[in-house]
């Protein structure tokens, strides 16, 4: 859901509560302090009241002592309550992208969603409580500085009040300069967050064909256009900053030649000057701040406007106010003239039509490019269909509970994704809480993957690297299967998913999804022999439906199903895939 940054400042308002008390408290205290000096020096060293100076020097140590609690109590109460927003903010800004449709991370790239979730959030984290409680402190500090200023001598006063005038607007004009400048930062960052993370995800293919040289120039590209862009940042606070430091240097300068006269003429005691001194020093820090930040605030400014374009993204891919829930899925599925497209893009599928029942087998043949893994896609609800309607045990899956459909449905992705963990974890993500380790081992022992896990140093509880490094191609594709099975769905998709296997390899998982006579399978390969014992065949071309039929039918015919049979076997039938009986 989202949150307003100022929704979250008013849930956690009476922390906040807290801390601003415990810094009025703190300042009020410190303002004490030039009062008791101005004592000491008119009452006890000029007027000879050493009776006094016990109480004004306890007074002192209380006024330390009290103010180093409250300084304390406020300084952790901003931190922790700053933390606290961060962490709902990143976590509410991370389920907000995971329930994004498909399509967003289609243009969005992962390196920006880094920057956003980490450093955007630090920003915003910094502004809300080190940088808001120094605002704060600086804005009713200076105001209790005037004021005590002002009682003690007006017109000695003015001095201070027109430097923090001046010192104000040399703050608000830099502000106005840097807030343009944070927001090229921030998107520049984003950029070489995901420069950076490609070429570390893809290092094995940069070193294959030998680009080390290329990526690296490219990264120093963008590496030199943020140090361009902080250097630009730094000058604009290089260019204001001295101003702030000038007027701080001057003010107690000034105030001391006036106030000096106005004792000479005894317009004011040496205690009143001596106390319009410390409280003038008390007024340099403040000024020396703004610029800070205004620096600071800056740059949280700026990534909260960046956040808050991500929450302006809507998911695509939304369920009915109630959806069906249906009591048990089965498995049916109907395509009825099905067609789709993505934003400014051609057709990629057109009029699909086809259906399958419990328990059968669809095999789903074509050229690359011809639109099989957008079956699934829509199958799955990554996207919807922009004509036509999908069908699952006869329900419209648009009407359909979101979490039922996809949690229906076990699927064995072409570009297999393996996460860096132990590979018992791995075969457990499709249903974590109802998967232990025999369903594990079992799930391995059918997709021919339990040999070589069982000769692993730690067997099912050993860590593969990010995406499965250290795993060949034909293992990692043999674990994303085991997942598939443990899941015990009653709808399995094997997308190419056994392109990198070995025949006999293969042979035997054929054997394994034959022994699944109510799982309701579709299969989609360019190898004749993971299909050809399906109840239907389709063969795509160009997003359309160009053949379809049994392996014997399509030989028949001699269109572009025998066209592929004869690249694979040769115009010789007697040399063709494994017979039905040997899978059986």
């Amino acid at each position: 859901m989202r949150k307003n940054l100022s929704t979250y400042l008013w849930e956690y308002k009476w922390y906040y509560l807290l801390g601003i008390m415990s810094l009025i408290v703190s300042v009020s205290l410190d303002m004490l302090a030039p009062m008791l000096t101005m004592h000491i020096i008119d009452d006890v060293i000029l007027g000879g009241q050493i009776n006094l100076l016990p109480r004004l020097l306890g007074g002192i140590l209380i006024v330390g002592v009290g103010r180093c609690i409250f300084q304390y109590t406020k300084e952790y109460t901003f931190d922790r309550t700053g933390s606290a927003i961060s962490s709902d903010m990143r976590k509410n800004l991370f389920d907000h992208i995971q329930g994004l449709s498909t399509c967003f991370f289609d243009k969005t790239n992962t390196g920006e969603l880094m920057a956003r979730v980490k450093d955007d959030i630090d920003r915003v984290w910094n502004t809300i409580s080190y940088v808001g409680m120094l605002v704060i402190e600086v804005v009713f500090h200076t105001c209790v500085v005037l004021f005590c200023m002002y009682r003690l001598h007006p017109l000695l006063a003015v001095i201070p009040t027109i430097g923090m005038m001046l010192s104000a607007f040399i703050a608000v004009s830099m502000e106005r300069k840097l807030g343009n400048i944070y927001e090229d930062i921030s998107e520049e960052n984003a950029i070489l967050n995901t420069v950076a993370e490609e070429n570390l995800a893809g290092v094995r293919t940069v070193k294959a064909f030998a680009r080390e040289k290329f990526e690296i120039q490219k990264f120093l590209s963008h590496n030199k256009r943020y140090y361009e862009l902080n250097m630009k940042q730094s000058k604009v606070f290089v260019r204001y900053y001295p101003y702030l430091q000038i007027i701080s240097k001057l003010l107690p300068m000034l105030i001391l030649l006036l106030g000096g006269r106005f004792v000479i003429q005894g317009t004011i005691t040496l205690g009143v000057l001596g106390a319009f001194l410390e409280y003038s020093n008390n007024i340099v820090w403040p000024m020396e701040m703004l610029g800070w930040l205004s620096n600071d605030f800056s740059a949280g400014i700026a990534s909260n406007k960046k956040l808050n374009k991500i929450y302006e993204q809507q998911p695509v891919i939304t369920e009915e106010t109630s959806p069906v829930v249906l009591e048990k899925v089965h498995g049916k599925i109907e395509f009825s003239h099905v067609s789709f497209h993505k934003e400014d893009q051609h057709e990629i599928l057109h009029d699909i039509t086809f259906k399958a029942e419990p328990g059968s087998t669809i095999g789903i043949m074509g050229a690359t490019g011809a639109g099989k893994t957008s079956v699934i896609q829509l199958l799955q609800r990554l996207y919807d269909a922009t004509d036509g309607r999908i069908f699952l045990d006869g329900v419209d899956i648009r009407q359909m509970s979101l979490k039922q459909l996809r949690s229906s449905i076990s699927v064995v992705m072409q570009d297999v994704f393996l996460f860096s963990d132990t590979i018992n974890e791995n075969v457990k993500l499709g249903k974590k809480a109802h998967t232990n380790i025999e369903v594990v081992r079992q799930a391995a022992r059918d997709a021919q993957a339990s040999e070589f896990i069982e000769k692993m140093p730690d067997t099912y509880e050993t860590i593969i690297g990010e995406r499965g490094v250290g795993l060949s191609g034909g293992q990692k594709q043999r674990i994303s299967i085991a997942r598939a099975l443990a899941k015990h769905t009653p709808v399995l998709i094997m997308d190419d998913s056994t392109s990198a296997l070995d025949m006999e390899t293969e042979h035997e998982i054929q054997k394994t999804l034959n022994a699944l006579p109510n799982t309701t399978k579709l299969i989609i390969a360019h190898r004749i022999s993971a299909v050809r014992h399906a109840d239907e065949i389709l063969v795509l071309e160009n997003g359309s439906i160009a053949e379809r039929g049994t392996h014997d039918t399509l030989l028949a015919k001699k269109g572009l199903y025998y066209t592929t049979y004869v690249s694979q076997y040769g115009d010789n039938r007697s040399i063709q895939a494994p017979s039905d009986s040997e899978i059986a």
